[in-house]
């Protein structure tokens, strides 16, 4: 997509101004500190790297821990596409040197993907360096299902945008808010299709559910789930860490959820799927906004009118679909606003984020 219109997106702008002429030009900044998580390692790469590249920049990749192959192996692909210099460098580093990479004199800029906690960290080094900083971070994104949502697409959009990649996804389905018109049948649905996914090996193409990264992040999803327990939720699937080999965890459903309980505060990086119910679109909005961040979210209802007013107006988040779950498409910009990050990503938009913005005026 870049490769077609990386040209026509970077062509200089002319302004009409009172000069002989006037136009806003876009050069690149020059190497740009790429740092990327383990959940996409070769998707969340390429989303940054064709237009920043195409923009004129440099990527210096620094891959998370447990992916160092992957970008060894994206590496080798921009060796072997044959460009006149490498454009692409893999950068094996511990996270107690990413700071000074980061005030390095030849890092232009950065773009981070990952935790809340850890982009606030770059955030405040690229900040004191004066660089330009892109961070896509972490995501509790809500789905609210009107009254008048079709179920038969909406429950299997519900559960894929919950369970893809194991729920282990910034723009998962975190939160589930459905009008109590439709509560029930909503639920025994969600129920049905979640229990009927087969969890196992994620390389047999016949599995739904694959195990979690790390056995530390398993862990974490199950204190979400046991406090939410405790706190009063209740569990109709799911919910227990199955023996054997493998970081799994089962597809789990919850309800009676409390604003406060863990699944429904904190980001739950894995399979879990609380539902809330609401009693109108106006309490469903004021669910889905009352949180920290805002990466996506999601509107179902057959009257596109209103679930396009709701996505455009009232939602306040940087990727609002109706009637699908949210995905990033290279022709439109990707990323969140309040815990979730700033800057962004692919389109028109996301080209242009690394690159000087340079007005030319000619009296």
């Amino acid at each position: 997509y870049f490769a077609e219109h990386a040209e026509s997106m970077l062509s200089p702008i002319e302004v009409e101004t009172e000069a002989r002429k006037s136009y806003v030009a876009f050069q690149p900044l020059g190497v740009l500190l790429a740092i990327m998580p383990w959940n996409f390692p070769f998707w969340q790469v390429v989303r940054f790297a064709a237009p920043a590249l195409a923009a004129g920049n440099v990527v210096v990749l620094k891959p998370a821990p447990n992916t160092p192959m992957c970008a060894l192996a994206l590496q080798e692909a921009f060796e072997t596409a044959g460009f006149d210099f490498p454009l692409l460098h893999t950068l094996f580093a511990e996270v107690e040197m990413i700071p000074e990479i980061i005030r390095h004199p030849a890092i232009a800029g950065v773009t981070f993907t990952g935790s809340t906690r850890a982009g606030r960290e770059v955030a405040k080094i690229a900040g004191e360096s004066l660089k330009k900083c892109v961070l896509e971070l972490g995501g509790s994104d809500p789905a609210i299902i009107l009254p008048d949502a079709n179920l038969d697409i909406a429950i299997p959009q519900c559960v894929q945008g919950r369970y893809q990649n194991s729920g282990q996804s910034c723009i998962a389905i975190k939160r589930f808010i459905v009008d109590t018109l439709v509560y029930e049948e909503f639920l025994e649905r969600f129920i049905e299709q979640s229990r009927s996914l087969r969890m196992g090996d994620p390389m047999d193409e016949e599995v739904d559910i694959g195990p979690l990264a790390r056995a530390d992040l398993r862990d974490n999803l199950h204190r979400q789930v046991a406090e939410s327990i405790q706190m009063g939720a209740v569990v109709h699937l799911g919910g227990k860490i199955p023996e054997g080999k493998g970081y799994f965890y089962p597809p789990t459903v919850l309800t009676n959820i409390a604003p406060n309980m863990p699944v429904w505060q904190e980001e739950t990086f894995g399979p879990v799927a609380p539902i809330f119910p609401v009693n109108s679109r106006y309490e469903a909005v004021q669910v889905a906004n009352a949180t920290c961040y805002g990466l996506g979210a999601e509107v179902f209802t057959e009257n596109l009118r209103l679930g396009e007013e709701l996505a455009h107006a009232r939602l306040e988040a940087g990727n609002c679909f109706v009637n699908h779950f949210v995905f990033s498409d290279p022709r439109l910009p990707f990323g969140g606003v309040k815990n979730s990050g700033f800057g962004r990503e692919l389109g028109i938009f996301g080209i242009r984020e690394f690159v000087n913005i340079k007005t030319v005026y000619i009296a």
